[in-house]
């Protein structure tokens, strides 16, 4: 594996959270609802993986967001977010992970500090916002500004490795000052070929399915039955693997 190459796995549970520290992975985006592009976590499910985590080893950032669908947010949302961020940071939280546009689509920079702030000195990433900005290096050079840690991006594309042209570009424009983590889709297959873009972290899921068959809807989404997300020992076992 490259030597400065951070892994960050994507939990929804304190397992998940001793999965990533078994193989030895830095960070862990903790969320709920990844099928749904991840949610905030509830208050326990924050409690529970911080505790793990100081057994376990990585650091615990954690996803805000307070809807699925896109990241255009009202009064209310905003403020669920805010007080969202500093409950994570009073639990104990390394960092979080946030993400607004307004209403034209690109950075909105007034919720970004307003949610920026609200952390207080706890590091602060930028999620897939940029992915669906007109810009990406605009929405990076905002980021920037506003004294972001770090981006999650795929480069603009559904998959990361089919958005590596605009990784690379990403990576170039941070010129050090700013972290470049790529994420979505991230497999074996795909690992190495995006270490190589010169990202300084990958984030990836390392998720199986639990299928079951209550024979009754739960929800309206087409998957609302028939099982749920873990996070799997050997799937991020083989990742690694893949990058040795």
């Amino acid at each position: 594996m490259p030597q400065n190459l951070a892994l960050e796995i994507a939990v929804q549970d304190p397992a998940g959270v001793r999965v990533a520290g078994a193989v030895g992975a830095a960070r862990v985006e903790l969320a709920q609802a990844l099928a749904l592009g991840g949610l905030t976590p509830s208050p326990a499910t924050l409690e529970l993986s911080i505790e793990a985590a100081r057994e376990a080893g990585p650091e615990v950032h954690v996803l805000i967001r307070p809807r699925a669908g896109g990241f255009h947010y009202d009064a209310d949302e905003l403020a669920v977010s805010e007080r969202d961020v500093r409950r994570a940071v009073d639990a104990g939280a390394h960092g979080v992970v946030i993400g607004a546009l307004d209403p034209s689509g690109v950075l909105d920079l007034d919720a970004m500090a307003r949610l920026r702030d609200a952390a207080g000195g706890a590091s602060v990433t930028l999620h897939r916002a940029i992915d669906v900005t007109p810009e990406p290096l605009a929405t990076l050079r905002a980021a920037r500004e506003l004294g972001l840690r770090r981006v999650l991006t795929s480069g603009g594309a559904s998959a990361a490795v089919d958005g590596i042209d605009t990784l690379r570009a990403l990576v170039a424009a941070a010129e050090g000052a700013i972290e470049i983590m790529a994420g979505s889709g991230v497999t074996a297959a795909s690992a190495r070929a995006l270490a190589a873009t010169g990202v300084d972290a990958l984030h990836f899921s390392a998720k199986r399915s639990v299928v079951e068959d209550g024979g009754v809807r739960m929800g309206s989404a087409a998957d609302g039955v028939g099982g749920y997300e873990v996070t799997d020992l050997a799937t991020a076992r083989a990742l690694i693997a893949a990058l040795a």
